[in-house]
């Protein structure tokens, strides 16, 4: 985790965090967030990737273009970003007056830490004429150090409205990279990041799966390995993963992404099967441990004492703000 963009700071005159044993239980939480909430106006938003009782209670619900959109919009005194910390980052680079907060700072991305800074301004010196390309899912030292901040759902539109001539540098997933490369016709210096989430799923089981459930659909993020988008018939972004479910004839869908997204799927259209894939040695490992360390304990906690917060120098914020601002500009 980027020690320069996150500081776990001491509020003043806030009340100070219970004792176990202290705070509503397990049943009384909803209630006692709720409560605080609008105490402390706040707005909740959550990722699909969190926990169901998370999404529960939530105010928005989305991925990372649509909760980028939310941070930038919204009024509330006070963000809680119930994600991981590249995505509260985005929220204070977009709205600085805000307050933002993330229930836990140990929720880090391991394709963000995949990219350290400094090796990442090593390689780029190596193609002083490309224009940096770069995944949301990195930290705001790496924003700063890009041209232009795509998301998974508007990655390929994106880079095809740049110059034919312009050659790109994309950051850090190598698998989304690899596929906006196909999708788009251009090529690109990829930095070799990964997903530890995408890239562990199991090859056998999707095919086992296709075999015992031939009426359903294989649908996956760009993120997974190219083996495994060679098996789907569709390929999207979270967001658009869970819209092609909702209107796609088929009556089961083997999912290849995080399964927080079922949670929403399921909801969205109950009539309809949802199977998530094991992991290569046959666990279930593919939901994100850093996603998962939010809980709802976690999230009382700090609207209660409105820690931990999210803090970015304001030279880095600025630098970091102008790609995100490009694609949003960029963006349909």
């Amino acid at each position: 985790m980027p020690s320069f963009s996150i500081v776990f700071a001491a509020a003043p005159l806030l009340e100070e965090l219970p004792t176990v044993g202290h705070g509503p239980s397990q049943a009384e939480l909803p209630a006692a967030i709720a409560e605080l909430r609008e105490r402390r106006g706040a707005v909740i938003l959550a990722h699909y990737y969190q926990e169901p009782e998370i999404q529960d209670i939530a105010d928005f619900i989305g991925d990372s273009l649509e909760l980028s959109r939310r941070a930038a919009e919204t009024d509330a005194r006070v963000i809680v970003f119930c994600g991981v910390h590249f995505m509260a980052e985005t929220a204070k680079i977009l709205n600085p007056s805000r307050l933002v907060l993330l229930p836990d700072l140990e929720a880090g991305c391991s394709l963000a830490e995949s990219c350290p800074p400094e090796a990442f301004a090593a390689f780029r010196a190596q193609y002083p004429d490309h224009l940096v390309v770069s995944y949301i899912n990195t930290s705001a030292a790496i924003k700063a150090q890009s041209d232009l901040i795509c998301t998974s759902s508007n990655a390929v539109d994106l880079v095809s409205q740049l110059p034919e001539d312009q050659p790109i540098l994309f950051a850090p997933d190598r698998n989304l990279g690899r596929w906006v490369q196909k999708k788009s016709g251009r090529p690109m210096v990829l930095w070799p990041g990964s997903c530890i989430v995408h890239e562990t799923f199991s090859e056998a089981t999707v095919l086992a799966l296709k075999q015992s459930h031939p009426e359903a659909e294989v649908i996956a993020h760009p993120e997974c390995e190219e083996n495994l988008l060679d098996l789907a018939d569709f390929i999207g972004s979270t967001s658009r993963l869970l819209s092609h479910s909702c209107s796609a004839d088929a009556p089961a869908f083997i999912v290849l992404t995080e399964p927080g997204i079922l949670h929403q799927m399921r909801r969205s259209v109950p009539g309809k099967t949802f199977l998530e894939v094991p992991g290569l040695d046959g666990c279930s490992c593919n939901a994100c441990p850093h996603m998962r360390r939010n809980s709802l304990a976690k999230l009382w906690l700090c609207l209660k004492n409105q820690n931990p917060r999210i803090e970015i120098p304001e030279h880095l914020r600025q630098r970091a703000l102008l790609p995100i601002q490009r694609m949003l500009a960029m963006s349909h």
